[in-house]
């Protein structure tokens, strides 16, 4: 058994180095500068805009408005890509790319999101102009569905489009019980039992599992099992209340935190942006960190945090009440925005103010743990009860990662088997949350961070491949919302029919 374990580690690291590495790096930034270039810099030239009808906006009618019963609130549906995308990427990922690629992956973390707003806009400006509602009523939309009926409708290459939405949909499926799931689930029991039950004496299972761990597990199968199994309208309505909470809740104990060590703060900046390029560790100490190292770290965890790229949070974000697809895309824009630049960002500033990272030579110091290293520098400042604070966040965080990952593994299983294999999924992927406690080994986290990056391929190269699409669609929504230009036709949907519907009501007034 040990020696398949290795083969298939040894197998597994040589596909995860190809995809993150000599592909998937590239092809992802690629896109992000190729989209850039292409919406003649969106993210920045339509700042006030895409800010003012996205969270400078949420209060304004129609964000919070649902009529359509198929459909969330496009203020739910943030919510939900947020609640998939803040887990533990944001905490212990952020912490494991400062580590092994020392504070200069920060910086290359911002360079993946800057670019990442862009490819996460144009996935869903994609994935709104491409949805259609299935049998129950409810929108269907992702990378799937515009790799199948938009680049599959270019001539020559129908098969083609067919043969990328259904690899996407199968990665999308294996992703969501790794990464989505019993990766999420084991981050969660390792903290709890960390803060909570270290003291405590618990019966050995098998290995290294104790009871305690499957009673976590249990515990979280209940709960995960009543709200999974009500569908997108029950995880949207929790997603949109535990998100705002939680988000909060962390950035003002990260913002304590980092005043505790305000007088360091030129320090820390300057070493994220000194190593940001590679340069070689001094003071004595016996290597630097090598440039690839601290790219590679910095995009990969950057991009396992927002998912700009992956083509996931499109599946809940084609499910808004939204009929413009790039007022979605405005929204996908701003979840880039505050997972990477907000969110990482304040991780960073607690695990490099933690004490354990030397700031002279970019290295960690020997025997640290980045998977506890934020509750421990949440610790040194508040005791105790700051390592049960991470550990509460860490729950929050993962558990809704799961829920939100719950309904893009659904879409995926839709698309391929219909709404039948959706109940039976389902009914799987919550009872998979135990096995993720018990978990011992990181080969399935390992695995795992494959899929994810296999993901991104198929829908990288639909993005890529339909860019024409977004420019004519961000163009078209720049006329007539940013110009005021009256007698431009709005371009709403592939779909005739939903165009026509949607177009009447958006010249009511309704967006």
């Amino acid at each position: 058994m040990q020696n398949f374990l290795e083969t298939l580690a040894t197998i597994n690291d040589s596909v995860n180095s190809f995809v993150w590495v000599q592909i998937g790096l590239v092809l992802l930034i690629g896109t992000g500068v190729l989209m850039t270039i292409l919406t003649k810099c969106f993210q920045i030239t339509h700042i006030g805009h895409w800010w003012k009808k996205t969270i400078g906006g949420v209060f304004e009618k129609g964000t919070h408005n649902k009529k359509d019963k198929g459909a969330v609130s496009q203020f739910q549906a943030l919510c939900t890509a947020l609640a998939a995308t803040i887990g533990t990427g944001n905490i212990a990922g952020v912490s494991a790319a400062i580590v092994i690629g020392g504070p200069g992956a920060v910086f290359w973390m911002w360079v993946a999101a800057f670019f990442g707003m862009m490819t996460n806009y144009s996935e869903n400006v994609l994935g709104i102009y491409y949805r259609r509602k299935n049998k129950e009523g409810e929108w269907s939309g992702g990378s799937m569905y515009y790799l199948k009926d938009g680049l599959g409708k270019i001539v020559g290459y129908e098969k083609i489009g067919k043969f990328l939405a259904a690899l996407f949909s199968i990665f999308a499926i294996l992703a969501s019980f790794g990464i989505g799931n019993m990766g999420q689930i084991n981050k969660i029991t390792i903290n709890l039992e960390s803060a909570f039950f270290a003291n405590t004496a618990s019966p050995i299972l098998f290995g290294e599992v104790t009871v305690t761990s499957l009673i976590i597990g249990i515990v979280l199968m209940i709960i995960a099992g009543i709200i999974i199994i009500g569908g997108l309208q029950r995880i949207a309505a929790v997603a949109e209340k535990v998100v705002p909470f939680m988000a909060i809740a962390y950035i003002v104990g990260t913002i304590i935190v980092f005043c505790f060590h305000i007088s360091s703060v030129g320090a820390m900046f300057a070493a994220i942006f000194r190593f940001a390029f590679g340069i070689k560790a001094v003071g004595g100490a016996a290597a630097g960190i090598a440039i690839k190292t601290v790219i590679t770290q910095g995009c990969k965890r950057g991009v396992f945090s927002n998912e700009a790229g992956l083509g996931s949070s499109v599946m809940v974000h084609s499910n808004s009440n939204v009929k413009e697809p790039v007022k979605q895309g405005m929204w996908g824009v701003f979840e880039v925005f505050a997972d990477t630049f907000v969110v990482c960002t304040m991780t960073a500033i607690v695990v490099l103010s933690s004490g354990y990272i030397d700031l002279e030579t970019g290295l960690a110091a020997e025997g640290v743990n980045d998977a506890t290293l934020v509750a421990t520098a949440f610790g040194n400042v508040f005791g105790k009860p700051g390592e049960w604070f991470v550990a509460i966040a860490v729950l929050l965080f993962a558990f809704t990662t799961v829920l939100g990952w719950s309904h893009y593994g659904s879409k995926a299983v839709e698309f391929l088997f219909g709404l039948t294999g959706v109940k039976i999924y389902r009914f799987i992927f919550v009872i998979m949350i135990v096995s993720g406690s018990l978990m011992t080994s990181s080969i399935a986290w390992d695995i795992s961070d494959t899929f994810n990056g296999l993901m991104m391929i198929p829908n990288l190269i639909g993005v890529i491949a339909l860019s024409p699409v977004v420019v004519a669609l961000t163009r078209n929504y720049i006329e007539r919302k940013v110009k005021g230009k009256k007698d431009v036709e709005p371009m709403l949907s592939f779909n005739k029919t939903i165009e026509k519907e949607f177009s009447q009501a958006v010249k009511d007034g309704e967006d």
